[in-house]
């Protein structure tokens, strides 16, 4: 970064020097430019007031010299004059611009550049009162050559400044990067006391990742925990069960219980694994789910169709209402949700309770709302309930069965349905859960 901004001085002063350099040429040429006709103007004025040259041009003479060329010219383009050349060597100057515009507008101007000697020639040409032209000349040094002249003094100021400019940059570096050096090694107190206010959204930002970052590596290591400990939970019963028919301890009697204990242990450890993949798969973020209309309300009859012997184990009845309701959505994944949702509402009930699902549209939103009867949820435990493994009622997770997955499925699926979850719950009355949905597009364009 240092480096970076040391060389971005260098390149502006660089810069700077050059652009200022032929600035200051280009104006001072132009500025002298007009100096020069201005002079060659009032010159040639104050020589056509003494008008005794016309009798004898020789007397031009005086006035010439100094740089300054001085031609008086027939009405028909013949050389009557000429300071600094002999005028019978001349050519005709009728056709020369000047003299064409003095003939017709009383006065006339050129310049003429020279490629060769790096000047220029400025005209000045006077219409007199006998027809006759007086024309006055300069010869200055063009913008190149100027530049030409001054450039080994450009160069050497030019390398004089980039000392110091490399000097200046160094230094004025130092002075902005040590604050930055040193609120890198006090992230955490340098909110308040950031140096450059510019820098405060940066320090936040950076504090938010952070902690971001340390709460995810918190969530893996309890996620790491928990399967281990889900995972050897059933595998320690399968292997004791297995191990008391291996060695003959099981009476003959006992073996089908046994093996009706490994069956349903297996197949825990099979739900479990089966609901880790698919939380794997949700959290692949590349991963492109098929979406097509579907109508929520239709989802709902089938869940309970689903669930409705489960339900009846537990004695608890499932009712669904409520009206169409079409989101643009993954039939494999809103099953899941739906099944998940109602599955845990039943499994976290009462004997004689019951769980609603229901479907409704409201303000350009697709809403499934499952509510229950069951043992609810306190408020500090509700923001945690969609956590992976996490169980409100751990002593009776045993009983009630489940991964511990089922809500962080619901939540990862709606994350990808861009749906938002709520709930509403108290201890012992029930809890309320509503995902609420894009409308479909053609239904927002009906509404």
């Amino acid at each position: 970064m240092e480096e970076k901004i040391n060389f971005r001085f260098l390149f502006i002063g660089l810069l700077s020097i050059l652009l200022t350099t032929l600035s200051i040429t280009l104006v001072f040429h132009n500025a002298f430019q007009e100096q020069v006709k201005g002079d060659l103007k009032n010159s040639t004025d104050i020589i056509a007031k003494n008008d005794t040259f016309l009798s004898d041009p020789s007397r031009l003479s005086i006035y010439g010299g100094n740089g300054i060329r001085i031609t008086l010219i027939s009405s028909d383009g013949q050389i009557l004059y000429e300071s600094s050349a002999d005028e019978s060597q001349m050519e005709n100057h009728l056709s020369r611009p000047e003299i064409q515009a003095a003939l017709k507008n009383g006065s006339g101007e050129a310049m003429r550049q020279s490629s060769t000697l790096g000047y220029d020639t400025y005209y000045y040409a006077l219409c007199l009162q006998n027809g006759s032209i007086l024309r006055v000349a300069m010869e200055i040094r063009n913008m190149y050559s100027i530049f030409e002249k001054t450039l080994p003094l450009v160069i050497l100021i030019g390398f004089l400044i980039l000392l110091v400019s490399i000097f200046l940059s160094s230094l004025l570096t130092k002075q902005l990067i040590k604050p930055i050096e040193v609120m890198a090694q006090h992230m955490d107190t340098m909110e308040e006391n950031t140096p450059y206010k510019e820098l405060i959204p940066f320090v936040q930002t950076i504090k938010e990742q952070q902690k971001k970052k340390m709460e995810t590596a918190q969530m893996r290591q309890e996620f790491t925990a928990n399967v281990s400990h889900e995972l050897k939970t059933p595998l320690t019963s399968i292997s004791g069960y297995a191990e008391m028919i291996e060695t003959g301890l099981a009476q003959p009697e006992d073996i089908p219980v046994f093996a009706e204990k490994i069956h349903s242990e297996s197949q825990r450890l099979l739900d479990l694994i089966g609901d880790i993949m698919k939380l794997s798969e949700l959290d692949e973020s590349k991963t492109d789910f098929f979406l097509e209309r579907i109508d929520l309300a239709q989802i709902v009859q089938e869940t309970q169709t689903r669930l409705q012997l489960q339900a009846e184990k537990a004695q608890v009845s499932i009712q669904t209402e409520g009206t169409c309701a079409p989101v643009s959505g993954n039939l494999k994944l809103l099953n899941e949700l739906t099944f998940n949702l109602c599955d845990n509402a039943i499994r976290y009930n009462h004997p004689g309770g019951s769980v609603t699902m229901r479907t409704d549209c409201r303000e350009g939103r697709a809403l499934l709302i499952v509510s229950d009867t069951g043992i609810g949820i306190a408020p500090d435990q509700q923001a945690r309930v969609f956590e992976r493994f996490y169980r409100v009622d751990k002593s009776r997770s045993k009983e009630t069965g489940g991964t511990g997955l089922g809500l962080a499925i619901v939540k990862h699926i709606a994350i990808h349905h861009k749906a938002l979850l709520s709930m509403e719950s108290k201890p012992g009355e029930g809890t309320k859960i509503t995902v609420s949905f894009p409308l479909f597009e053609d239904e927002k364009t009906k509404a």
